[in-house]
């Protein structure tokens, strides 16, 4: 039986994100866990956020995925803000609001997290120290054999947590 592992990431990817998010699930199927998520593996009957909440907590760890799903070429931070107006002046990629849900979601609920972001994907649980967790880059389909040792690492530290919370409950 695979334990369960809440993961958030958007519905819509294109070839180069899923094909990021495939080595993902790779790693998962290689630890024997199963990634859950709403939209993919499991579909709301109620509010959405509230079948997150139900959903994560038959999780055991979480990942979160930060693609990029908006993408801004020119805009104003803090607007109004006297002495901190800035105009943005190179483009500015964002990642789905459902990430900060989320990721706060499982936060709460004392869940092993693993955070992975896109180039440039910043802000809430994409900024360093914003938890105790490391912010890792997105793992390109084309890692070099050091790398993905470094990728297999990092899964099997966190799949220990997963697995020392699954048994616990």
């Amino acid at each position: 039986m695979k334990i369960p592992v809440f993961v958030s990431c958007p519905t819509s990817l294109n070839r180069k994100q899923q094909a990021c998010r495939q080595i993902i699930l790779r790693e998962l199927e290689r630890l024997e866990l199963e990634p859950r998520a709403i939209g993919r593996s499991d579909y709301p009957t109620i509010l959405p956020l509230r079948e997150v909440l139900m959903l994560a907590g038959h999780c055991a760890g979480g990942i979160i995925l930060g693609f990029e799903q908006y993408y801004s070429e020119m805009g104003v931070r803090k607007r109004g803000i006297n002495g901190q107006q800035a105009r943005v002046t190179s483009p500015v990629p964002f990642p789905t609001p459902w990430n900060h849900l989320e990721a706060g979601i499982l936060f709460g609920l004392k869940l092993p997290l693993l955070v992975f972001r896109e180039d440039g994907i910043t802000g809430g649980i994409f900024d360093n120290g914003v938890t105790d967790i490391f912010i890792h880059g997105m793992p390109h389909p084309k890692l070099p054999i050091s790398e993905k040792r470094a990728l297999s690492a990092v899964f099997l530290k966190w799949q220990a947590d997963v697995r020392g919370i699954y048994y616990q409950k």
